[in-house]
């Protein structure tokens, strides 16, 4: 079975990788579809103040219904059917992953996709790589749910999803892979990073067949002649550590604002916001959805330095902005563009106080792209890898490199949260909390492991399996197959859920099947309650060596009892099911 053979996880990481690639294309499509329709143009934001030609008596001035009229669209939409589409995407993922056992919800993947889509084509200053993270994400777990994976295999395809859609994307499949690692998965081994990789190459080569081979951005000539101007790069790293953070502090602090100042529906605050970014958009056209153009005519030296910083205030406004009223769409690419605006500026002044060292602005603007992405995210690998592939040039990894580390430790004394986790602590989730004492230190389930209950069979008819799951004292029973060989448990509320929707057809129980993160005897008991914690219901079975088998039953009330009471050496004898 896929869902438990040794190669049944590359096969189902090459097809999340596949649907990661195809789902990229098809969002950079709805982008691009979207932009046309609401601006008249392919990418606005480097179109000044042209008129929309669908609507050209309204000149300027239309750009401030475009924000208007995408929310009206996509606001009800995310209300609706989606909420966690609302943001930038990436903290849902790494809770998915940290909390929940990388389950998300199926409709996420569309839901995001028109969602973002229409925010970014109706004026958002927000990124593309946010959403098809968690596009990619969703994909990723949908398919893990549909074969029935265990849940330490659902959280390596979840990762698959997000590596290959930032793979894609950028045309970036080692980006991906560190993303996915650094960020989603949070930890490195041999197995997941080798499923990840399958799935980044996998999206990657998809991604280069719709997208073509070329770097994102193209590097002039760079060489470092004087060692001092290893100095200039990392006072860089200094400023645009401090710059991630603060972008990351206003984008909550307008995002409270936000909050404190609406009080009408939900669905109705993309819109009415809408006419706030609309005014942004009217001073600040070059704000306009992601920014690429802009951000490629920085790095190329074709701005001054006091416009440069009217564009990284004002990108940092206008994301925080969208976001704010309840925009869709990523945080990566607006650090980027802050990163370029910075480090452009930072390079053009450094030509006029010590021309002689000074390298060329393109080369400090893509520095500082690798550097407020680090300080804000403070993912150092991945800052490091992705800007290396999007220009294709090795010669500026020594000053990236430099920079980077320096940013990274600057956001870190400046601030405990990323701007991915601050999302999360905010609603009092803490991904790096861990547990000052170790209680269960040496016990293992079967110290602690209750008789087993009654298991169903999974060709039972629901509604039967209905009143058995009612009377257990956890709402969660193991399934069984017909041989006796273990399926994974059924819970009261799924079978709740599956039978307020069923229509004239009762499924079976093994409809509703979910395999857990599979625990032994010879499990430790911290390991057990971790995979208590992300479980559906309030017990887990507890396997054989084989893990094809049940011995015994573990509780929240079981491990709580240990915490009070001698532990036994073994568990009492139970029978092999």
């Amino acid at each position: 079975m896929l869902r438990e053979a040794k190669g049944g996880l590359l096969v189902l990481s090459l097809l999340v990788g596949a649907g990661a690639g195809l789902g990229a294309i098809a969002f950079r499509w709805l982008i691009k579809t979207f932009t046309l329709l609401l601006s008249g143009h392919s990418d606005y934001a480097a179109a000044g103040h042209a008129a929309n030609p669908h609507v050209p008596w309204l000149g300027r001035w239309f750009v401030l219904l475009a924000p208007v009229v995408a929310g009206l669209l996509y606001g009800p939409l995310v209300q609706r059917f989606a909420k966690e589409a609302r943001g930038h995407g990436v903290p849902e993922v790494m809770f998915a992953v940290a909390r929940r056992g990388g389950r998300i919800a199926p409709q996420v993947a569309l839901v995001k996709s028109l969602a973002s889509a229409l925010c970014i084509g109706g004026g958002g200053s927000v990124g593309r790589e946010g959403p098809i993270v968690q596009i990619g994400s969703a994909l990723g777990s949908s398919l893990g749910r549909f074969v029935h994976v265990a849940e330490d295999r659902m959280r390596v395809l979840v990762a698959c999803g997000a590596a290959g859609g930032i793979a894609a994307t950028f045309n970036a499949p080692l980006a991906g892979v560190f993303f996915a690692m650094e960020l989603i998965l949070r930890d490195f081994t041999a197995e997941s990073f080798g499923m990840v990789v399958l799935a980044s190459v996998t999206s990657s080569v998809i991604g280069r067949a719709a997208f073509g081979n070329t770097p994102f951005l193209h590097l002039p000539a760079f060489t470092v002649h004087h060692l001092s101007e290893y100095l200039l790069f990392l006072l860089l790293g200094v400023i645009a550590g401090a710059v991630g953070v603060g972008f990351s502090r206003v984008l909550y602090w307008i995002e409270d604002a936000c909050d404190f100042a609406w009080r009408g529906p939900e669905w109705a605050r993309p819109a009415v916001g809408g006419l706030l970014l609309g005014l942004l958009l009217l001073l600040l056209p070059q704000m306009y959805g992601v920014g690429y153009p802009v951000l490629e005519n920085a790095v190329g030296g074709a701005y001054g330095i006091g416009f440069l910083i009217v564009l990284l205030v004002g990108k940092m406004a206008a994301t925080s902005l969208t976001i704010g009223i309840g925009g869709s769409g990523g945080v990566f690419a607006p650090s980027l563009f802050m990163g370029a605006m910075l480090g452009a500026g930072y390079g053009a002044l450094a030509h006029q106080v010590v021309p002689g060292i000074a390298g060329p602005v393109g080369a400090y603007g893509l520095i500082g792209m690798g550097a407020v992405f680090a300080g804000a995210a403070r993912a150092p690998i991945t800052g490091v890898i992705i800007m290396f592939e999007l220009t294709g040039e090795y010669s500026i990894i020594l000053p990236l490199m430099a920079a980077i580390a320096v940013a990274t430790g600057v956001s870190r004394a400046l601030s405990y949260d990323t701007i991915y986790t601050l999302k999360l602590r905010r609603r009092g989730v803490d991904l790096g909390e861990r547990p000052h004492t170790a209680p269960f230190a040496g016990m293992t389930v079967a110290a602690v492991m209750e008789p087993l209950p009654e298991p169903l069979d999974s060709a039972m008819p629901l509604t039967e399996a209905a009143d058995a799951l009612a009377r257990s004292p956890h709402g969660v029973l193991p399934v069984l197959a017909a041989d006796s060989t273990y399926l994974g448990t059924a819970t009261a509320r799924t079978a709740a859920e599956t039978l307020a929707e069923a229509a004239d057809t009762v499924p079976s129980v093994g409809a509703i099947v979910h395999l857990p993160h599979p625990v032994t005897a010879e499990t430790e008991l911290s390991e057990a309650l971790a995979a208590l914690v992300t479980a559906e219901g309030a017990g887990l079975p507890v396997l054989d060596g084989t893990r094809t088998r049940l011995t015994g039953w573990i509780t929240h009330q079981a491990v709580l009892h240990a915490l009070h009471t001698p532990p036994r050496q073994t568990a009492d004898p139970t029978p092999v099911l």
